[in-house]
């Protein structure tokens, strides 16, 4: 009796330990080998499984508390007529505490669909508040009133409690929103600059303090968008699109928001190494910044050009050198010195009458330059020089008559070729590419010049001058490329005089300018005759081992 009672025992252990297999998706290894059949053998493949769970617990639930919300909104959203103005509010202050309810209660058993419900929640609170002002076919209290702006910031301090008492980046992200959409609501210039630089502190306290990246990047295109919007007006409001005018410190918030939302990427603890996050943050806060600064200046404040700009300039500039020095970041400082220099290309254009403006650009590549050395930037020396020369074209293009000025186009090449070669081990160019592409381009500039500026009949004997240039230039500093350079300009003095000094030349002029060429030609040859001897008597030491 007492076996049978044993047997049944262990016949119904069995039977549980199966069940339990059969839910786990497991196989005894006895009987995978002997090739029995069960109900662990023929489940669906896990994948299959997992996408099904996916769709069904994850997206389901996302999808359909997003409709939800919006369901309510546009209920929300009905005149009701026959109600008191405040009704729809009140109920949707009732279905919002409802929601964060069910989100509490569901927080053990579904904690993912209360996640989702909280963030409804979230939502739905600030719309119903904003539904007091708007939507209605009379509004209860005014936005930009005392009570209105009361009711809106209480409700976005609650949102940013709940989202950091649940240490939850997308409600955060979620808070910042709904901050946003409190900024323009009220519309008023004091609060919506003073409410979007709160912001900012609040993304980067939780950047620094959460290390939540992408909480950071979320709050940079929020309040720049926030501002823009703001900026152009407030279209959201039914205003017309137009470009606010007053107050004039209005374009420096956004230079003060780049500043803010730079030190969430200064101040993190891992600076070891640039990650994604920190050099998307630092593009769209640059770009964010001063393309919204430059747009305002642009369309309202055009009288204060040339000192906005400059002090863009510094603003960004600073912020390139504390990222060199702070953590020797390549692309966020490649970034701001960027921008920096192009505020700075903005205060010389609107300093400067053409043709004067391009010569005043051009040097200002010699800034770049320097200061890409002192960031050991390649990006930057290529990014100056495809500047640098579509700046010689927009001069070319746009200057009729030649004035001289293109002389300083050449003079810049050549300063930009020596200083990368002196400090070409810190700038870390491992080939000549940079400095022969400058030193080409002072080549042909100098012939172009004179060929403008010089009568005719004095071109050659210009050219020849280039080329005595160039060879006393390899006496100072030594640089083969300058005789090369030297030669190359007689070789083409020499093609002028023959093609065109022969049919379009006075005789005398002719006869000068053959003269003049043949003797600089001979002394030349006698100069290397000499040189080579030397050479050869010293066994090939050659003079001039340093690059241009």
């Amino acid at each position: 009796m007492e076996q049978d009672q044993f047997t049944q025992i262990l016949e119904k252990l069995e039977s549980r330990i199966a069940r339990i297999e059969e839910y786990l998706e497991l196989a005894l290894p006895a009987e995978a080998a002997e090739g029995e059949s069960s109900p662990a053998a023929v489940t669906k493949p896990r994948g299959e499984d997992e996408l099904e769970f996916e769709l069904g617990q994850n997206w389901f639930a996302k999808v359909g508390i997003v409709v939800l919300a919006l369901g309510i909104a546009f209920l929300l959203t009905f005149p009701y007529t026959d109600l008191p103005a405040a009704a729809p509010s009140l109920f949707g202050y009732v279905l919002a505490g409802g929601l964060f309810l069910v989100a509490r209660l569901w927080q053990k058993s579904f904690d993912l669909v209360s996640r989702y419900l909280r963030g409804a929640g979230m939502i739905l609170l600030s719309f119903t508040t904003l539904r007091l002002f708007y939507f209605g076919q009379e509004p209860v209290f005014s936005a930009s009133s005392a009570i209105g702006i009361l009711l809106l910031v209480a409700v976005l301090a609650l949102n940013v409690v709940v989202a950091l008492r649940r240490k939850s980046p997308y409600l955060f992200s979620l808070a910042l929103a709904t901050g946003s959409a409190t900024a323009l609501a009220v519309g008023e210039a004091w609060f919506v600059l003073g409410l979007l630089v709160i912001l900012c502190l609040l993304a980067v306290s939780v950047r620094l303090q959460f290390n939540w990246g992408g909480v950071l990047i979320w709050g940079t295109v929020l309040v720049y968008l926030t501002h823009f919007f703001w900026m152009v007006n407030n279209p959201f409001l039914g205003n017309s699109l137009s470009f606010i005018q007053s107050p004039a410190v209005a374009p420096y918030y956004l230079l003060l928001y780049g500043i803010i939302l730079t030190a969430g990427s200064l101040m993190r603890k891992e600076r070891g190494k640039e990650t994604v996050d920190v050099n998307i943050a630092s593009f769209l806060n640059g770009a964010g910044s001063y393309g919204a600064f430059l747009i305002h200046t642009l369309a309202s404040f055009e009288s204060s050009m040339v000192q906005s700009h400059l002090i863009a300039s510094v603003v960004l500039l600073g912020l390139a050198i504390v990222f060199w020095v702070r953590e020797k970041s390549r692309y966020s400082t490649f970034a701001y010195a960027m921008l920096g220099y192009m505020a700075l290309s903005v205060a010389i254009i609107k300093s400067f009458d053409v043709p004067n403006v391009f010569v005043w650009l051009s040097a200002q590549s010699l800034i770049v330059v320097a200061t890409a050395i002192w960031f050991r930037s390649r990006f930057i020396v290529v990014a100056n020089f495809i500047i640098y020369i579509a700046i010689i074209i927009g001069y070319v293009a746009v200057t009729g008559e030649e004035t001289g000025a293109v002389f300083g186009f050449g003079l810049v090449a050549l300063a930009s070729a020596r200083i990368l070669n002196w400090q070409k081990d810190r700038l870390e160019l491992k080939t000549e590419l940079m400095r022969n592409a400058y030193l080409a381009t002072g080549f042909v500039v100098f012939p172009y010049a004179t060929y403008h500026m010089v009568p005719e009949a004095y071109v050659s004997l210009s050219w020849v001058g280039i080329a005595g240039f160039y060879y006393l230039m390899n006496l100072i500093v030594r640089a083969q490329k300058y005789r090369w350079m030297g030669h190359i300009t007689l070789l083409l003095t020499v093609l002028y005089v023959v093609i065109i000094g022969i049919a379009q030349l006075e005789p005398t002029y002719r006869v000068v300018s053959f003269l003049v060429l043949g003797t600089v030609l001979l002394i030349v040859s006698l100069v290397f005759t000499r040189m080579r001897g030397r050479n050869r008597s010293e066994k090939g030491e050659e003079p001039g081992g340093d690059e241009a």
